[in-house]
C-alpha cells in the first residue's frame, strides 16, 4: 500500500514537474516589403496565440500545418496577373525551440497572398 501511494506521489509529481509540462513557445516577426515602396511587419506568438496580428489562430494554425516551415507552403489554387511588382515576405524569430530566418521574393503581392495566405494578411 506505501509502495503504491509513493508511487503515485511520484508519477503526480513528476508529470507536474515543469520541465514536463513546458510547451515551447513560438515567436515570429512576420514582415513584407515591396519594391513599390510599401512595407508591413507583426509579431505573431503561437503556443498560446498572441501578438498583434489580426488572425493570429488562424496564422498559427496554418505555419502549425507545415511544422513551422514556410517554404513548405503550397499555393492555392487562385490565379494571378503576370504584373512584376515583387513583393519580399520575411519570417524570422523562433517557432516551437527551433529558430526561423526565411525570406522569398514574391513576383507581386498576389502571389505571395496565393501562397501565404492567412499568415501574411494583416
Amino acid at each position: 500500500m506505501i509502495r503504491t501511494i509513493g508511487l503515485s506521489v511520484v508519477l503526480v509529481l513528476g508529470l507536474a514537474s515543469p520541465a514536463a509540462a513546458a510547451v515551447k513557445r513560438s515567436e515570429l516577426v512576420l514582415s513584407y516589403e515591396a519594391d513599390a515602396g510599401y512595407a508591413a511587419a507583426v509579431v505573431l506568438r503561437c503556443d498560446p496565440a498572441g501578438g498583434a496580428h489580426p488572425k493570429k489562430g488562424k496564422a498559427c494554425q496554418a505555419l502549425a500545418n507545415v511544422n513551422g516551415k514556410p517554404q513548405k507552403l503550397k499555393p492555392a489554387a487562385v490565379m494571378c496577373t503576370q504584373q512584376y511588382a515583387p513583393v519580399t515576405a520575411r519570417i524570422e524569430g523562433h517557432w516551437r525551440g527551433k529558430t526561423v530566418d526565411w525570406t522569398h521574393t514574391f513576383g507581386n503581392a498576389c502571389e505571395m497572398t496565393r501562397t501565404m495566405g492567412v499568415i501574411m494578411a494583416f
